[in-house]
């Protein structure tokens, strides 16, 4: 009974980690404009990481997106490639997760299969985690180090004008949905010792002793077996027992006596 819930809750909170993956990628606000020093301010920039979007008092939006590839920073892509990737071994973890529920029985699949089935779309959803939490951590670390540029130019009077960019919502919904299927996949893990079989990985061997087996005579007290030597009595016209001394050894004729 733990093992299955162990094991639904580990696919209830990975599903939620990879919609929250989803949810972060396609979410504009990555980065949002700063308003420390100018609090009041009539635009309002924010970008993500498809588009870059500006907001006027008055409520009107609009948003450009990114129309070049090879134009943007590398570490920018390598965010989106990081991103992509943990989505797709969410969706494909739990595609597999929900064929290797306890509770779902198809045909006549064995628990060990299932057991495996487990294991694989745990490791995907670990996987799914970390490439979510390393493309936010990333992008996280590209803002701190242009906010402080900005802000070193700005007090050196290189620049009067400078527009800084902090954290935006999504970077805390990439964290954590990274962290939710991180979880979920190590209890998937933790759910898939519960699914194997016990029984010894070894297979005994019986091997039969080669010659005649053991016989057991139907007579009421004496018990032989098929490896006693066999006595054989001959007597016959012309056959006599040896007469036996006095002290009860037999005698037997010299070849004296036959003269």
């Amino acid at each position: 009974m733990s093992t299955t819930i162990c094991q639904v809750m580990g696919f209830i909170v990975s599903s939620l980690g990879v919609a929250g993956c989803i949810v972060s990628t396609v979410m504009d606000m990555w980065s949002t404009q700063d308003l420390y020093d100018n609090p009041v301010t009539a635009v309002f920039q924010y970008q993500g990481l498809w588009r870059s979007c500006v907001r006027q008092s008055s409520g009107f939006t609009e948003c450009r997106p990114y129309f070049t590839i090879l134009g943007l920073p590398a570490m920018f892509q390598a965010v989106r490639a990081l991103m992509i990737v943990g989505i797709v071994l969410g969706i494909l973890g739990l595609l597999v997760c929900i064929f290797a529920l306890k509770c779902v029985r198809i045909g006549s699949m064995e628990d060990s299969a299932k057991a495996n089935m487990t294991l694989t779309s745990g490791i995907m959803f670990i996987v799914a985690g970390l490439c979510a939490i390393t493309g936010v951590s990333v992008f996280a670390n590209m803002l701190v180090t242009n906010f402080w540029m900005s802000t070193a130019n700005m007090y050196q009077g290189m620049q009067n004008v400078q527009n800084r960019y902090t954290f935006g919502s999504a970077l805390f919904v990439g964290w954590v949905a990274g962290g939710l299927a991180l979880v979920g996949g190590i209890m998937m893990c933790l759910a898939c010792r519960g699914l194997i079989p016990e029984e010894s990985r070894y297979k005994a061997v019986s091997y039969n002793a080669s010659g005649r087996n053991i016989s057991y005579r139907t007579g009421p007290y004496k018990v032989g077996s098929g490896y006693e030597p066999e006595t054989k009595t001959r007597k016959g016209a012309g056959y006599e027992e040896a007469p036996r001394s006095e002290d009860g050894r037999r005698s037997y004729p010299s070849k004296y006596d036959y003269v």
